[in-house]
């Protein structure tokens, strides 16, 4: 009988969250609700699936599993493909990691910056040179060292160490 009074408790709870609608925040002091690490949310996210590919080739998966902070402007699958088939072929090849590298922490903020903070102006990446930003049409757009542009489509990914921007496009930095 106890353990009917068990189950029937468990699956009333399930039922009532189900019906929730939305997530509770965690009590003080778990991380119940705590977001993962930037390489576990773009690993758990379908549409960033040749970023993560591309994040294991450089071998930048642990850097980005690190304490942070850090802002990733995350290519789409649909802008990997946008490349041509054998640049992105030839990145992917264990001799061209540092330049996969190079392309990637282009792509890294050193600090977070949620959307609500982001200005037009230039900013330093990881790999020390600038991305250009401006607004256009009420969406921010990235512009990169080879007059390369993407749009911001989705902001505000929370990470347990930064923030994620999802993006239109593979960036560029100058010396690529």
């Amino acid at each position: 009988m106890r353990k009917l009074v068990i189950l029937t408790a468990a699956v009333s709870v399930f039922a009532l969250a189900a019906c929730g609608g939305g997530k509770e925040p965690a009590a003080e002091g778990t991380d119940e609700a705590a977001p993962g690490t930037i390489t576990e949310i773009v690993r758990g996210n379908e549409e960033l699936s040749s970023l993560l590919a591309a994040v294991r080739a450089a071998g930048l998966a642990k850097t980005l599993s690190d304490e942070g902070p850090f802002t990733v402007f995350a290519p789409t699958d649909a802008a990997f493909a946008a490349l041509p088939q054998e640049t992105l072929q030839s990145l992917l090849k264990p001799e061209n990691a540092d330049q996969l590298t190079e392309i990637l922490t282009y792509h890294v903020v050193p600090a977070e910056v949620p959307a609500s903070e982001v200005t037009p102006g230039d900013v330093e990446t990881v790999n020390s040179a600038d991305l250009t930003v401006s607004m256009e049409d009420g969406n921010v757009v990235l512009e990169d060292g080879q007059g390369n542009e993407a749009t911001v489509a989705q902001t505000d990914i929370e990470a347990s160490n930064g923030v994620i921007h999802v993006i239109d496009a593979v960036l560029l930095p100058p010396s690529a």
